[in-house]
């Protein structure tokens, strides 16, 4: 833990939850069609990304160890490199593929790049996640989201 730059770190993340919570209030209330709002998810992202942000910030006050100044640790850039690329092709494909099936293929890729293999598993968690979410939000809250792709669901 670098103390130092966790601390700096949740201040700018208090800084940006916050900002997000102070523009979900500029957006409208309602959607057409919809009884979530857009202003629902920036607010409530704003919030967990403050309470996440605080718990950091204490954190790094119950920890007294040293820090190592030579340790910097080194970055692992194919990963993130096919995160950044899996993140990009997500945002670009989620209208064409429908939420289900394009957050399914991201948490799989994402799942592959962290830990290799365990197919099965992955399969199953990026599954119950994406339609479980999908479920809450379009059926359970009627929220409107790109469900399926018109090619598949007729």
């Amino acid at each position: 833990m670098h103390r130092m730059f966790d601390r700096t770190a949740s201040l700018l993340f208090i800084a940006v939850g916050a900002a997000f919570i102070l523009g979900a209030r500029n957006l409208s209330s309602t959607a057409y069609g919809s009884r979530v709002g857009p202003d629902i998810f920036p607010m409530g992202l704003g919030a967990l990304l403050i309470l996440l942000s605080l718990r950091l910030f204490f954190e790094t006050f119950r920890h007294p160890g040293k820090e190592e100044a030579g340790d910097k640790g080194s970055l692992d850039w194919r990963r993130f490199g096919g995160m950044l690329a899996a993140a990009l092709l997500y945002a670009l494909l989620l209208e064409t593929l429908g939420y289900v099936l394009s957050t399914f293929l991201f948490l799989l890729a994402g799942f592959q790049l962290i830990e290799r293999g365990r197919w099965v598993r992955s399969a199953l968690v990026a599954a119950v996640f994406s339609g479980g979410v999908y479920f809450l939000y379009a059926v359970v809250m009627k929220g409107t989201l790109p469900g399926w792709p018109v090619w598949f669901a007729g």
